[in-house]
């Protein structure tokens, strides 16, 4: 029970503990995600509905809409297109086309019209599908806004952007839209054929669980090996107090040492020496 003992121990339990609950984290990220996938089955087996018949009157795509199939019919607004760069479709950099959908009742939801596959190091496209003109009625896929972080990708600049975000583009294109977008699955008229369709969600349960288990592991590892080594310790120095006590008793004389020791005193008193055995 020395100091630093205790403050090993101490610290090993801490981090021994941190290890519990960064697994209990993951198992707890697990238990999400098998929920929003069991959502996301869902959405895709219901059969396509009215956007206004999904979503809300706050006009916000929430998790509970991902996925899900919807048909809304109104116009594009072809002046007010953003391509979103840094895309990624089946291992292939691209871009998407994202237009907004002017509905009838005046307010907008955004459309990712498809993708396009980027040619060389090219840093826009160099050519785009024109919007189609007139009332276009749109299929496709409900998608929550997106959102990077710390990052300010979700507003276009120079008709560009890197997130698609309803909040972030209402304000930079001055409409009312839908908190989310939508991925077009089909298109009346039909969408351009340049368009490369969008891969559907995966679904699984990611590398939780075993992430669960690695951090249960280092916990158990971190306490064995406190008690393994203070063990070890313990052992040494048992040993080494055992060496110490032999060596202070000194050792034993041998049966030569007691016989020279015998004749020397009987040559100094004058009497002769013992008979050899």
């Amino acid at each position: 029970m020395t100091s630093r003992w205790i403050g090993s121990a101490l610290v090993i339990v801490i981090l021994a503990g941190a290890c519990v609950q960064l697994g209990r984290w993951q198992l707890h990220r697990l238990a999400e995600r098998e929920a929003r996938n069991g959502v996301t089955r869902s959405n895709l087996a219901a059969p396509p509905a009215k956007l206004s018949e999904i979503v809300g009157a706050d006009r916000v795509v929430g998790e509970q809409h991902d996925w899900r199939t919807a048909v809304v019919t109104g116009r594009y607004d072809a002046s007010k297109q953003i391509v979103v760069r840094y895309r990624n479709v089946n291992d292939r950099p691209g871009f998407e086309i994202v237009t907004p959908l002017v509905l009838t009742d005046g307010t907008a939801l955004l459309v990712d019209r498809g993708f396009l596959a980027r040619q060389g190091g090219e840093l826009a496209p160099a050519t785009i599908p024109p919007v189609p003109t007139g009332e276009v009625t749109v299929t496709g896929r409900l998608r929550r806004s997106e959102h990077g972080g710390h990052t300010t990708g979700g507003t276009p600049v120079d008709g560009t952007a890197r997130l698609i975000n309803g909040p972030d583009y209402a304000s930079a294109l001055d409409l009312k839209l839908y908190d989310g977008y939508l991925a077009v699955d089909q298109q009346q008229p039909p969408a351009d054929p340049a368009f490369g369709k969008f891969p559907g969600p995966e679904i699984d349960d990611g590398p939780h669980f075993f992430y669960a288990l690695q951090w249960f592991f280092f916990a158990l590892l971190a306490i064995g090996g406190l008690v393994y080594f203070s063990r070890q310790d313990l052992q040494d120095k048992d040993a080494l107090a055992a060496e110490q006590a032999d060596g202070e008793a000194g050792p034993e004389p041998d049966v030569a040492d007691r016989n020279r020791s015998a004749t020397a005193v009987g040559v100094s008193d004058g009497s002769p020496p013992p008979p050899e055995p």
